[in-house]
């Protein structure tokens, strides 16, 4: 089992620098930076990163190829990658829709999009003049001036068709999930990806990209967690909230909470004890690590701490190395 750890930019990028350092010394494998254009810029930030750790891998957590043309995106994680000596992961996915319609983007083919621009990042990473004439991706004979190398390629992947693809051109999948229940689907849709590719589905780094919530006060974690999980339930299809016995009709009720900014109805009784356990990693360490190796069975190979982490991040970072990671 693998540990990484989420950090979104809206945080200061030193104040980020030292929460992974601190991750770093506490024995996390991977560090991830999550790419939304209202928050600090994600290769910036990873070059700060770079800058501040020995031997952490640091990755993108995800970007997508809607804001970001794939030669671009080549380009800065590779630099990252020479920057870090050698430490960079491109977390690449289709994006969120409702962050295009902001900015005025059309989101079309997510899933000929991800594929084509996988396609053409692994070869400008090979340093290849790059020609092609994709549904949604075209190159005519676009080149870099450097050769970032061979960078991982980790998909940020969600539903059957996406989860597929990642089983076959992905080095591992990101999955925003953290009950067993989600990945028993999700591992037999990337096993079938795999073996349609002839690959070996051991071979892929299967993550819970999870909401975490730690803290030796069981309370203090499930309330930390409640706001992220609060989004989560708002934006999960009727499919997944079935499969964990939440009604759907909540998701409505916690959605127009969310709309007028009621957070204290969150807080209040929305976010029920079902929901934290469905949607979140969450307690005191004993508690996580118990739901860990519960995914563990099932074929996930990294875990990571994303949002909030623990109602203190800073003590939240140091009782997973001390309390979790060591016990793995």
């Amino acid at each position: 089992m693998k540990f990484g750890i989420e950090f979104v930019p809206s945080d200061p990028v030193l104040k980020i620098a030292h929460y992974a350092k601190l991750a770093e010394q506490q024995g996390f494998d991977n560090v991830w930076i999550t790419d939304h254009y209202n928050n600090r810029d994600v290769y910036t930030t990873l070059t700060v990163l770079a800058l501040s750790t020995n031997s952490i891998k640091i990755g993108s957590g995800v970007t997508n190829s809607y804001t970001r043309n794939p030669a671009i995106t080549a380009s800065s994680i590779g630099s990252v990658n020479e920057i870090s000596g050698g430490r960079a992961i491109l977390g690449l996915g289709p994006g969120d829709k409702a962050t295009f319609d902001a900015m005025g983007i059309e989101w079309v083919k997510p899933l000929a999009t991800t594929r084509e621009s996988i396609q053409a990042i692994k070869s400008f990473f090979a340093g290849e003049k790059v020609s092609m004439e994709g549904n949604q991706v075209q190159f005519c004979g676009a080149k870099l001036a450097f050769k970032p190398g061979n960078i991982p390629i980790y998909m940020g992947a969600q539903g059957p068709k996406m989860l597929e693809l990642a089983g076959e051109v992905a080095d591992g999948v990101l999955i925003n999930a953290s009950h067993p229940k989600d990945f028993e689907v999700a591992v037999t849709q990337i096993k079938k990806g795999a073996e349609k590719a002839g690959r070996d589905p051991k071979d892929i780094d299967i993550t819970a990209y999870a909401c975490f919530s730690i803290d030796k006060d069981p309370a203090k974690a499930v309330s930390a967690a409640k706001v992220v999980v609060a989004f989560i339930v708002a934006g999960s299809p009727d499919l997944v909230l079935e499969r964990h016995g939440i009604p759907v009709e909540a998701k409505a009720k916690i959605g127009a909470a969310i709309a007028k900014g009621d957070f204290g109805a969150l807080m209040g009784g929305l976010v029920s004890d079902e929901m934290i356990e469905a949607f979140a990693i969450c307690g005191t360490p004993e508690a996580c690590i118990k739901r860990i190796k519960d995914l563990e069975a099932i074929g996930v190979t990294q875990v990571v701490a994303g949002s909030p982490i623990g109602p203190n991040k800073e003590k939240a970072i140091k009782l997973i190395g001390k309390e979790i990671i060591a016990n793995f």
